[in-house]
């Protein structure tokens, strides 16, 4: 059992790390440079990372950004207010992810501008084969360490990790916690230490400053993130932008 809950929590947290610095801070905000060789790196390991449950750095920006100009309104890819259910909600965020990835939706070139793109490797990595071949994996590990049938149970959160943690935020950290900045919309830090999301769960904090790299304001709101980005900024991995003053 303690293989499965080591394996489990690796590839929660490895998969979550590509998807908040590379997808979130770098492809969707832009708040950092690099090379077009750290961007292959960053595709790759965000590749390993999340598996099966893939997303296209580029789609998942230019989708990301929609959500900041659009927040809570009906054209936000992904709000609460315009859902029922978060089942709803990652179903029509699933729509728009698609038709920006296969291209049928038209965007706006301000929604497109400096988001990465290898569109051929988005290919493979989006694959029903490298999907299919990931679960295979998962299965195959849980098959030589589960103890007990009941933990296959956590097979489907492996298979889509990168919209199960979507999900936490754009619904649950839309409806609970508390503010600290007054905005537009209905964001709300989910958690005061985000031991569980590596910063993502500040989304108050995120929304009132979208440029800032470090998701925590207050002395108490660690993100866990930002001493990394410092640090790949030091080994020249990135090259951290200028953050306004008001942030």
């Amino acid at each position: 059992m303690l293989v499965i809950i080591l394996f489990f929590v690796l590839h929660w947290y490895f998969s979550l790390f590509f998807q908040t610095f590379f997808h979130h801070r770098y492809a969707a905000h832009g708040m950092f440079t690099m090379s077009r060789f750290w961007e292959k790196v960053f595709h790759i390991g965000s590749f390993i990372g999340q598996g099966s449950s893939y997303l296209s750095p580029y789609a998942y920006g230019v989708l990301h950004r929609l959500h900041h100009a659009f927040a809570d309104t009906e054209n936000d890819p992904h709000s609460p207010k315009y859902d029922d259910n978060l089942f709803k909600m990652m179903w029509r965020t699933r729509n728009v992810y698609n038709g920006i990835y296969v291209g049928k939706q038209k965007i706006e070139e301000k929604f497109t501008k400096g988001v990465p793109r290898w569109e051929s490797f988005d290919k493979f990595a989006s694959s029903w084969v490298a999907r299919v071949l990931w679960i295979a994996v998962y299965v195959a590990i849980y098959a030589f360490f589960a103890p007990s049938w009941w933990v296959y149970l956590l097979i489907p959160i492996h298979a889509a990790m990168g919209p199960f943690h979507g999900v936490i935020i754009n619904w649950f950290a839309h409806k609970y916690g508390y503010v600290n900045f007054p905005t537009k919309d209905t964001s709300k830090n989910f958690l005061p230490f985000d031991f569980l999301m590596l910063g993502e769960s500040y989304h108050n904090n995120h929304h009132k400053f979208g440029s800032r790299p470090n998701f925590g304001y207050r002395w108490f709101e660690f993100d866990p993130v930002y001493p990394i980005i410092l640090l790949f900024n030091k080994l020249r991995i990135i090259r951290l932008k200028p953050v306004p003053a008001r942030a």
